[in-house]
């Protein structure tokens, strides 16, 4: 993800903890039918069409409570984000920057892989509250977008970005994944996911420029690397076959990564004052596709409240497995891709 989604990433973290560590309660479509007797867990509905979709009763403090933690929560992010970000930089008029070329547009991805994540954990968030099906996927469908579009105006009033209507396309996309999904099949059948390995080259001068332009950390190279970054779709193969003996929880990823990008357009970096201080046009700069088995957390059935919060988070984090890798260099098995 990109490195201005830091804390749009870690809010969205702080959502999914807190939607499985606060109330319990039903849709309220589904409240008559299923009177809240279930103290401290939540009750599988079993239908055909989505055998772990919970439903929770209407809660009016509920629903106080998830307002008050959004806006607080969403408030917070923002002043962090501007004091990290745009507090020592000039501002300007506002302006667009096309930024499409950049990365191997690897960025984007990232963009809309955080607005997926963010209105997932909005959504349940909402969910807990008990209002209506269509005000819960609304209201926590559009979060993503309407957090990271916050993030792009201030990009508009910055002198060292501008408002990218390639990085506002994918946001979009990242929460009409979700939105799509939730009105179509009342559940998230292709999972957005991500995972990371940290990377370490032979070349000392490589290793040098990672440190420069992603951080010498591994919470900024977590965050900022590109290169050891991969972003995965995830599909549950029974939610597609309910007739099938396949697992409920066994999933099939098609995941994406770039290699060898040492600068935004290619490998060459200039100080501000303009001497060449990185030329390495020899680093091929390439596109990698992957296939993997996974694992979908949420069909793992418990009534213990803290493992179902520990499933959902890590739902938006790929399992490692084994993989296998296409590129300009062709095939290659990874026993173990992360």
């Amino acid at each position: 993800m990109s490195s201005k989604s830091v804390f749009k990433f870690l809010f969205s973290v702080v959502l999914f903890s807190a939607c499985y560590g606060s109330s319990n309660a039903q849709d309220s479509t589904k409240a008559s039918a299923e009177p809240p007797t279930y103290s401290g867990f939540i009750k599988p509905l079993g239908t055909e069409k989505n055998p772990y979709t919970f439903y929770y009763p209407y809660n009016k403090k509920a629903v106080r409570a998830v307002a008050v933690t959004n806006v607080a929560g969403y408030s917070t992010a923002m002043i962090g984000l501007y004091a990290a970000w745009y507090k020592d930089y000039p501002q300007t008029h506002f302006h667009f920057f096309n930024d499409n070329a950049e990365w191997l547009q690897i960025d984007k991805v990232g963009h809309a892989y955080s607005a997926y994540a963010e209105s997932r954990a909005s959504m349940e968030l909402w969910r807990l509250t008990g209002i209506s099906r269509n005000k819960r996927i609304w209201l926590g469908g559009l979060s993503g977008a309407f957090y990271q579009t916050t993030i792009e105006t201030l990009d508009g009033f910055s002198s060292e970005w501008g408002w990218s209507w390639g990085d506002f396309a994918a946001n979009v996309l990242g929460s009409g994944l979700l939105i799509s999904q939730e009105f179509g099949w009342d559940e998230q059948r292709i999972q957005f996911k991500w995972s990371f390995h940290r990377k370490k080259y032979s070349d000392p001068e490589l290793n040098e420029r990672s440190d420069e332009i992603f951080g010498k950390s591994d919470p900024e190279r977590f965050l900022k690397d590109y290169n050891g970054q991969t972003y995965w779709l995830s599909a549950n193969i029974r939610s597609f076959f309910p007739k099938s003996r396949v697992p409920r929880w066994l999933q099939l990823s098609l995941g994406t990564g770039v290699e060898g990008l040492f600068g935004a357009r290619s490998n060459i970096g200039t100080a501000k004052d303009g001497p060449l201080v990185f030329a390495r046009p020899d680093i091929p700069r390439y596109r990698q596709w992957y296939i993997a088995p996974d694992i979908d957390l949420t069909k793992i059935r418990t009534r213990k409240k803290g493992i179902r919060m520990m499933l959902n988070i890590l739902s938006i984090v790929k399992v490692p497995a084994p993989s296998l890798e296409y590129s300009k260099k062709g095939f290659r098995f990874n026993p173990v891709h992360f």
